[in-house]
């Protein structure tokens, strides 16, 4: 427990400026209603400057080596890449979300889904929704010591734990307070798995593939404030105005902190 101990510390020390989500209170319900003449952002999310090096850790000094060792560089080392960017430039794991909608296209996400999947946490940043539910499923033959933190200057809270996680996965709530929306999870046995959580309050969000693209659609038309986060570079927010039947166009650049 010793190293989970470090990180955490290490976390409330490092914590990029974006890592403070939230409006320190409880979000507005949201309303399911038809949407006519529903409007569309989109854009793309791009990275300037030089990536940052991956995290490396050492196999020998964590648990199941040789299993986790698959995913190694041959030489004894796991890596941890947590700023993904395309061969154009275009930036993952980006979050989008429209903030302050209270009602529009229904809220029908489902649970989100991580998998352990060779000894990483898959997808690295993922979203749950209204119901802050949140499914793991073990795809390895070894187990694993899931940990859920959110944090901010104020301290720690454990959102979620699981200590040991087996084949057959598990759903558990994730609990936030504090209006944060921002976790990460970790593996306790191997250091190396590690994710990022973001909590939405309504269907109005997107993630960012590889390309840095993404497309929200079916909006009400109207002016909107939209905040763009990402789990080590932070955040950025921008105000948009979307017509009936319109297209706006959103392109960011986030750059190395």
């Amino acid at each position: 427990m010793r190293h989970l101990t470090i990180l955490v510390l290490n976390l409330l020390i490092l914590a990029p400026a974006g890592i403070v989500v939230g409006d320190g209170g409880h979000a507005s319900a949201y309303d399911a209603v038809p949407v006519t003449d529903g409007a569309v952002v989109k854009g793309t999310v791009t990275f300037k400057g030089t990536i940052p090096d991956p995290k490396g850790f050492e196999l020998r000094r964590y648990s199941d080596r040789a299993f986790c060792g698959a995913l190694s560089d041959g030489d004894g080392y796991r890596f941890l890449k947590e700023v993904n960017v395309g061969q154009a430039g275009g930036l993952k794991d980006v979050v989008l979300v429209v903030e302050g909608v209270q009602q529009g296209k229904p809220f029908t996400s489902t649970d989100a889904q991580v998998e352990a999947n060779v000894c990483q946490f898959l997808p690295f940043v993922t979203v749950v929704g209204d119901k802050r539910q949140l499914t793991v499923t073990n795809r390895d033959p070894v187990s694993h010591d899931i940990q859920g933190y959110a944090y901010d200057q104020t301290g720690v809270d454990i959102v979620l734990h699981r200590p040991s996680l087996k084949a057959t996965g598990t759903t558990d709530t994730v609990h936030l307070v504090k209006g944060r929306r921002v976790f990460t999870m970790q593996c306790g046995m191997h250091p190396y798995m590690q994710n990022w959580g973001y909590a939405i309050d309504n269907p109005y969000y997107a993630v960012t593939d590889l390309e840095g693209s993404f497309t929200i659609g079916d909006l009400p038309a109207g002016r909107y404030r939209i905040k763009a986060w990402h789990p080590i570079l932070g955040e950025q927010e921008r105000e948009v105005t979307v017509e009936p039947n319109g297209t706006a166009t959103l392109d960011l650049v986030f750059e190395r902190k």
